[in-house]
Formats: C-alpha cells, structure tokens, sequence
C-alpha cells in the first residue's frame, strides 16, 4: 500500500493519568509500533486526554496537577500530545463526547471526513476545494506543486501539534484554545483520517460490565471509531470481546497489539505508582519518568493514602 492508500490515525487514550506513567506513553509507542507493521496504517499523532476532576475517583488529584504531569511525561515525544479539553468543560465527559469533539474539531482544522477504522468514507478525505484556486503553501520554488503525502502530513501534524497543545516554558503550561484561528490546511490528497480510542484490556473488560456503559456510547465508540487494545494483565482479549454483544458485533473494529504480551509495561499502573509514592518504594523509578516524580515530590502529591 502506498502513503495515500494507507489509514492515518490518531490515537486518543482518555483516562485518570493519576499520575501518568511510563506504561501509558509505551502504550502508545507499542500500537504506534504495531500499527505501522501491519502495512495498513499510518500514526501522525496521539492525544493524551486526562478526565474532568468531577468524575469522581477517590484520590483523583487536581486536573492542574495532572495536566501538567501529563505535559512533563510527554516533553520528549515528537508525536504524542495532551489536550485539556476534557479538564476545561464544566462537568465530566463521556468517552464517547470526547472522540466526538476530537472527530468534529478535525474536521474543522483540516476539512477531514472521517470515518471508523474498517469502513473508509468513498469521498475523497483530504481533496482539492470545489471551486477553489489552489493556493501555494510551499514557497521553495524546486518543490513539486502537488504535495506529496509526507508534505501533506507534515501539514496535518501541524496542524494537529497545534490544536492538541502548545510547548510553553515549563512553568506557564498555557494550553491553545481549540477555537484559536489555525489558518489554513490546504487539502490535496486522498488520505483516510481516524480516530481510534486507545485503551488497555482493562478498559475493554469494562465494556461488559452490565449497566456500566450506556451501549449507545458503546454503539458511537466501537462501531464508528474504532478501538486499540493492549493486553495487561494476561487478559486475553479475545476472551473479553465474546462476553459482550456490541464487542462481537464490532470485532473488526477493534484491533489488539499483538506484540510482547510480558512486556514489563504491561503490569505497570497508577495505582502502583501512587502505592510507591506512598511507601517510599524505590521502585517507582521503574513506574515514572523522573520529571513527574520531581513534580509530585515537589507538590507534595500522593504521599498519603487520600491521595
């Protein structure tokens, strides 16, 4: 398959990220990793997407708190960035309206149409304006006047670096408003653009639970965008995927990382960090990345067991 033939993805994960840890950044390395191996995708971006501090969880810390440990473990990625969109909102969000706010804000950035993951649109997704004079958006003279597909993503990207979040000083974390003007992206190319909802089995293991998902949201979420696990645990999601009605129905739909199942990662989570943090457990080290433990020793966060 060629760039232009292939689907460009974006990966949302959403969640506590209370705190962050190593284990969901190589979340999203492992399915950008997996995907590109498959033949079938391109990753252009990811979207850390911390919930709303009125979900709720005991020892859930301050959205300010999160947000800016998020931006600390992301300060090195060239691809994977942290939108506050959820935290701004003046209540707690469904999974399901964040993928559709990322969806509709994509569509206004980049004039994408998008679609879930095994059902591409037949309109072209990125396509010459109707009735439109194209417009230069390169100035080098030696450069073709029709874009490549690398030229048109590195739009894209941009276009996503910008609406995600901004690299600021450490101290002043000021994040972009998603209705800030962007400019222009310039539509060429016939490229598929999605959004796939990255999670753990965990997550997934959670759409079975009876009462606990509205199946309208599940319905949204697995038939139109389109899901990407990581097995944790030794779940198997194979297994998870048959106790459920809406998961079989839409199995082609979700796409399981099949790398190393007893990657270290795998069994890493916030809840042992925190533990560690609390325990003075030397291994926490192995759970964070050392600009978020100097942040919550600095802020004094999870040192007791409130959280």
């Amino acid at each position: 398959m060629t760039e232009t033939t292939k689907t460009h993805v974006i990966l949302l994960a959403c969640g506590s990220f209370n705190p962050i840890t190593k284990g969901h950044i190589q979340m999203f390395e492992r399915a950008r990793d997996y995907l590109h191996k498959t033949g079938r995708f391109i990753v252009i971006g990811g979207i850390v997407s911390p919930v709303h501090d009125s979900y709720g969880k005991p020892g859930l810390v301050s959205s300010r708190h999160r947000l800016i440990m998020c931006q600390l473990a992301v300060q090195s990625s060239d691809w994977i960035r942290v939108d506050p969109w959820e935290c701004y909102q003046d209540t707690w969000q469904t999974t399901c309206s964040v993928l559709e706010h990322h969806r509709d804000l994509m569509k206004r950035v980049t004039g994408c149409i998008l679609s879930n993951v095994n059902t591409p649109s037949m309109t072209p997704v990125i396509g010459q304006p109707q009735n439109e004079s194209p417009q230069p958006i390169y100035q080098n003279n030696n450069i073709s006047n029709k874009p490549t597909a690398v030229k048109i993503l590195g739009k894209v990207g941009e276009s996503l670096s910008r609406i995600c979040c901004v690299r600021p000083p450490m101290e002043h974390f000021t994040f972009v408003d998603e209705n800030a003007n962007l400019g222009t992206v310039m539509r060429y190319e016939e490229i598929e653009l999605r959004i796939l909802l990255l999670c753990g089995s965990d997550l997934l293991e959670s759409f079975c639970i009876p009462g606990l998902w509205n199946e309208s949201d599940m319905e949204v979420i697995v038939g139109e965008f389109g899901i990407v696990v990581l097995p944790r645990d030794g779940a198997d999601p194979e297994r998870i995927m048959n106790h459920s009605s809406i998961l079989r129905k839409y199995k082609n739909n979700i796409l399981v990382v099949k790398d190393d199942v007893n990657h270290p990662m795998s069994i890493v989570s916030s809840t042992k960090s925190r533990l560690a943090l609390q325990h003075g457990d030397g291994h926490v080290v192995d759970y964070l990345s050392q600009p978020v433990i100097d942040y919550i020793l600095k802020s004094q966060l999870y040192i007791n067991a409130s959280g």
